[in-house]
C-alpha cells in the first residue's frame, strides 16, 4: 500500500510539472506534440494496446493493421485530451466557442427540457467527453454531472480545478440519489457516462457490436423514476483539432414500464446511438477498456439478464 501511495504522489507531481511545461505553449503547439507523445504511448504501453486491438478484431473484424492504426490514433487523441485540459484552466470561458466550433442537435436538448422533469445527458469516453459539461453550461444549460470519486484528493481536486473554472458542478456517483433527482426536479441537466462494464453496480446485458455487454442501467431508471428525457451527446475531434458537439435525438422512457425486460430495451436503445458512432469515429472511443470482460451466467440464453454478471 505504501508503494501504491508514493506513487501516486510521483505522478501527480510529475503531472504538475507536465502541466507547468504545456501552459507556456501554444494549443496548437501543445497538440502536435500531444500527437507525437501518443505515438510513443503507443510503443510504449503493449498491454493496452493489445486489449484495444483486440477488442477492435471482435468488434469490427480481424484486420490488425487497420486496428493498430485506429488505436495509434486513440492514443493520440487521449494525450490531446490531457493537453487541452490543461490550456482550458488558463482560456476564458467565454472563449470555449475557439475549442467547440460547431454544434448540431441543441434543439434536442430544448425539446427535452419543455417536457419540464430535466434531461439525462449520456456523454461517453469519446472524443474529449470533459468537454460536454463545459460547453452545455456556456450555451446556458443548467445542471450538473456525475462523476466517479478519485480516492486520492489530489487527483481529485486538479480534475474538479478546471471543471469549477467552467462552472461544471458534479455529484459523485456514490452520493445520495436524492441530488441527482433534486437536479431533474428543477428541470436542469443531469450529466451521465455509462459506456464501461462496471460490474459492481446494476446493470443489463445489451447487444454491443454484436457482443453481450454488462451496461449499467442506472441512466434508464433514473428517466423512469424522474420522467426526464434522455439525450445522448457526443463532442467529435475534428481535423484541424478543434471539436463538434453533437446531441442526438431524445430517448422518452415514459411509456415504457418499470420491468427488467422495458428496462433492458430503453438501455439497448441508447447503447445502440453509441455504436453508431463509434462505428463512425472508430479512434475516438476508449478501446482500452475491457467492455466485455462480463459475460451472462453460464448457461443463460440469451444476453438480455438483467443484474451482475459472472466475470471470465
Amino acid at each position: 500500500m505504501a508503494k501504491i501511495k508514493y506513487r501516486r504522489y510521483y505522478i501527480y507531481y510529475l503531472l504538475k510539472v507536465a502541466i507547468s511545461i504545456v501552459s507556456f505553449l501554444p494549443l496548437r503547439v501543445s497538440l502536435v506534440i500531444a500527437d507525437l507523445l501518443g505515438k510513443l504511448v503507443f510503443a510504449l504501453l503493449p498491454k493496452y494496446r493489445r486489449v484495444a486491438i483486440d477488442n477492435l478484431n471482435e468488434a469490427l473484424g480481424p484486420d490488425e493493421a487497420r486496428n493498430a492504426k485506429i488505436v495509434r490514433k486513440l492514443f493520440s487523441n487521449l494525450v490531446k485530451n490531457g493537453a487541452e485540459w490543461i490550456k482550458l484552466a488558463a482560456i476564458d470561458p467565454s472563449d470555449l466557442d475557439k475549442v467547440v466550433t460547431e454544434s448540431e442537435g441543441l434543439e434536442n436538448l430544448d425539446e427535452g427540457l419543455r417536457g419540464g422533469k430535466g434531461v439525462i445527458v449520456l456523454a461517453f469516453h469519446f472524443g474529449n467527453w470533459e468537454l460536454t459539461g463545459m460547453y452545455l453550461r456556456h450555451k446556458g444549460y443548467p445542471g450538473q454531472t456525475i462523476v466517479r470519486r478519485l480516492y486520492f484528493h489530489k487527483y481529485d481536486k486538479l480534475i474538479n480545478r478546471v471543471r469549477k473554472h467552467f462552472d461544471v458542478h458534479v455529484i459523485y456517483r456514490d452520493e445520495s440519489p436524492k441530488k441527482m433527482l433534486k437536479v431533474l426536479k428543477a428541470n436542469g441537466i443531469m450529466g451521465i457516462v455509462p459506456d464501461q462494464d462496471i460490474d459492481s453496480i446494476e446493470g443489463t446485458f445489451v447487444n454491443f457490436f454484436g457482443r453481450p455487454a454488462f451496461t449499467p442501467t442506472a441512466p434508464v431508471k433514473l428517466a423512469m423514476v424522474s420522467g426526464a428525457k434522455i439525450v445522448p451527446v457526443f463532442v467529435v475531434r475534428k481535423a484541424d483539432g478543434t471539436h463538434k458537439l453533437f446531441a442526438d435525438k431524445v430517448i422518452d422512457v415514459s411509456s415504457a414500464t418499470k420491468s427488467e425486460e422495458d428496462v433492458r430495451k430503453c438501455t439497448q436503445e441508447w447503447s445502440d446511438v453509441l455504436e453508431r458512432f463509434v462505428r463512425e469515429y472508430p479512434d475516438q472511443w476508449v478501446w482500452v477498456h475491457e467492455r466485455w470482460k462480463t459475460q451472462p451466467d453460464a448457461g443463460a440464453a440469451e444476453p438480455a439478464l438483467t443484474g451482475r454478471g459472472s466475470e471470465k
